[in-house]
């Protein structure tokens, strides 16, 4: 095999910089057939990306013989069945976060992979990111030391779709924003989660306490992880401002710091208070380079059979942490995992 046959399974906004990837920016790659349910989404994506054989079920497209790897970016509460069936059809997956609703259903995903011997990758991009990478590098190094605490910042200029809203089908703005910064921690710090502490609010839409009275759009999480490095993350969306990924290593010799909140990485305050600076504006413009750089990833390690940077444990260990926080926000007590 010289070239990865793909099917996009879902066309939105993330489906689309995955697809527009494959077919701009991979030579190794071929997109070969779009699915989505939305038929006038699927055409006019079909349009873009120059893609002619649509689906608007899954089924009808995975047991084609052209395509040996499937990318999914549906709702989370569709995850596991359509990675389980790819799997069952012997194509390799990458899965965008979050993995899945449940452990139960992760655990399901990681068996069907490993009994039909495929691959799985999930969309963890900032493990690809220039900046992360480095930052891991000088961990790694053991110039920093240790590693004391890790502070994550993870807010999305607007809210997500209306699905999102009951926690039952997304697990909340938690997963569905704070996925990245709960899989940046574990990675970053080195160790899997002990305790989770969270609380979240309600604060900018009003409108949904009615019918969703769990639905909140601002989250504090405080972490330890087993080796005693603790953690914490801050989560909104939307914020309204931009799009807001930034990180913070304290170490015993230093700090690293990792993203900055405006586009240019300058910042300036005026006497008035004023501040200078144009923020991202969307996810796609801050992590454009790790997209491409996790599919030439996932791509390589189906031609050339080597091992994947982050896999189905890593995404049921986000799934994992991501439970027990909600679980802690209604609860209002703090979860000890396993």
């Amino acid at each position: 095999m010289d070239k990865v046959g793909f099917c996009l399974v879902g066309t939105g906004r993330a489906g689309m910089v995955h697809g527009t990837n494959v077919t701009r920016r991979l030579k190794n790659a071929e997109l070969v057939a779009l699915v989505d349910s939305n038929e006038k989404t699927l055409k006019e994506s079909g349009e873009v990306l120059g893609v002619g054989e649509l689906y608007t079920d899954y089924k009808q497209a995975i047991d084609r013989r052209d395509i040996d790897a499937v990318i999914i970016v549906t709702p989370t509460f569709t995850h596991a069945e359509i990675a389980c069936s790819a799997a069952q059809h012997g194509k390799h997956i990458l899965l965008e976060k979050p993995m899945a609703i449940s452990v139960d259903e992760c655990v399901a995903v990681n068996a069907a992979v490993e009994k039909n011997n495929v691959k799985l990758q999930l969309g963890f991009m900032r493990r690809f990111d220039p900046a992360f990478v480095q930052a891991k590098e000088h961990l790694a190094s053991g110039q920093m030391g240790r590693v004391m605490m890790i502070r994550s910042t993870g807010r999305g200029p607007g809210l997500p779709p209306p699905w999102t809203y009951d926690l039952s089908r997304s697990n909340g703005m938690l997963a569905e924003v704070n996925s990245h910064d709960f899989d940046s921690i574990r990675w970053l710090g080195g160790s899997d989660y002990e305790l989770v502490y969270a609380q979240g609010g309600n604060f900018k839409c009003e409108n949904l306490r009615k019918d969703y009275p769990d639905f909140y759009d601002n989250a504090v999480v405080i972490v330890r992880l087993k080796n005693g490095t603790l953690g914490s993350v801050d989560g909104a969306c939307p914020a309204g401002y931009g799009y807001d990924a930034r990180v913070e290593i304290l170490c015993e010799n230093g700090v690293i710091r990792i993203g900055d909140l405006e586009e240019s990485g300058f910042t300036c305050v005026l006497k008035d208070g004023t501040v200078v600076g144009s923020a991202f504006k969307s996810w796609r413009n801050r992590f454009e380079k790790a997209y491409l750089a996790e599919l030439e990833h996932f791509v390589q390690s189906i031609l050339n059979d080597h091992e994947l940077a982050v896999t189905g444990v890593d995404g049921m260990k986000a799934v994992e942490i991501v439970v027990a926080a909600n679980r802690s926000i209604q609860t209002g007590q703090p979860i000890r995992l396993i």
